[in-house]
């Protein structure tokens, strides 16, 4: 009756490993994804940006 218990545990742990293995790829997989985004939203808006914008201000009192 140990011997089991001992080889469904053994099952039991190798199932999670696998899984929390899983989990990590897919939140790696997320990760890069959104530093990819990141980058391109930032290259875009370095484009978008006028250097003269900013450079005059009119007051009137």
């Amino acid at each position: 009756m140990d011997t089991m218990s001992i080889a469904a545990l053994s099952v039991g742990m190798s199932q999670q490993r696998a899984t929390q293995d899983m989990g990590v790829a897919v939140l790696k997989m997320a990760m890069e994804s959104s530093s990819e985004n990141v980058g391109q939203l930032l290259d875009e808006m370095q484009e978008s940006l006028d250097p003269n914008l900013g450079a005059n201000v009119d007051l009137l009192a």
